[in-house]
């Protein structure tokens, strides 16, 4: 598949301190959308950096106007800088990179292409559990999430992916959602996540997109992305701050939507896992 996708695009990116890796990033989302996009914009939140990020942008943007920079005047997190870009994105269609670059898109334009026949595209950091007897599923899924092997693939570290797989799970049995994975990469039609009320103010709010969009009745294919270790600078997400913020968001919002149930009328969407081929 060599010709581009002829739909525009968004990609939406938000940084805070990150000056030693904010222009290699630029670079390399500029390249990768030309290459792949007719019409594309990069939207960057700086989330109240202190250091040369949003000067380094500037910089560039002088030679690429396709690039649009919004300032954050205090640290807000990723929630909310997330939420914000979302709300500025202009394209029919958007996702999302991290700064570190810590997801595989080379792939992008096949992702992209699934979107003319599903609603949703969502990115997987593993190949699915896949237990014929049913009773033995819920063992067999800990035993591998829990397995060096898939820990390493997941994250920088062993804690940060055991880390990353409890969020999973808790999100898995609170909100019964039958997704892969809930803090990847996703591919949203932007009209769509733009109509979406968010009620959380964290790192919770990916997954509150991909809840939102099933309750709904949205269509969501899976796509195996893969994971890459961050070679420089130092990640956020991962702080206790930021943790015990998404925890409790994901509480709080659990006992409003399933306990009281406040979350409206339920029409389940489907989710299309991936094929064996896609799974290699």
């Amino acid at each position: 598949m060599t010709n581009k996708f002829n739909r525009s695009v968004s990609l939406l990116c938000w940084a805070y301190n990150e000056e030693d890796s904010i222009r290699e990033y630029l670079e390399r989302a500029a390249q990768l959308m030309d290459s792949t996009v007719e019409d594309y914009e990069i939207v960057l939140i700086d989330d109240g950096s202190i250091d040369r990020t949003y000067e380094i942008a500037k910089t560039f943007q002088e030679k690429n106007p396709r690039l649009k920079i919004f300032k954050n005047e205090i640290n807000r997190n990723v929630g909310i800088s997330s939420q914000r870009a979302i709300q500025l994105a202009s394209k029919e269609y958007l996702f999302w990179q991290t700064i570190d670059w810590s997801y595989d898109i080379s792939n992008l334009r096949l992702y992209l292409e699934y979107l003319k026949n599903c609603d949703i595209v969502q990115g997987v950091r593993r190949k699915p559990i896949e237990v014929k007897i049913r009773f033995l599923k819920p063992i067999a899924l800990i035993l591998k999430l829990f397995g060096i092997k898939h820990l390493t693939k997941r994250s920088d570290t062993i804690p940060k992916a055991i880390v990353s797989v409890i969020n999973y799970m808790l999100i898995r049995l609170l909100f019964r959602v039958p997704l892969s994975d809930f803090q990847n990469i996703t591919f949203y039609p932007t009209k769509w996540i733009q109509s979406i009320k968010y009620e959380s103010k964290s790192s919770f709010a990916n997954p509150e997109g991909l809840i939102k969009s099933y309750w709904n009745g949205m269509s969501i294919k899976e796509v195996k992305i893969d994971f890459i270790a961050r070679s420089r600078g130092v990640a956020k997400g991962t702080k206790f701050g930021s943790l015990a913020n998404s925890v409790r968001d994901i509480f709080i919002l659990w006992f409003k939507w399933i306990v009281l149930n406040h979350r409206g009328k339920i029409r389940k969407g489907k989710v299309y896992r991936l094929s064996p081929i896609e799974r290699k």
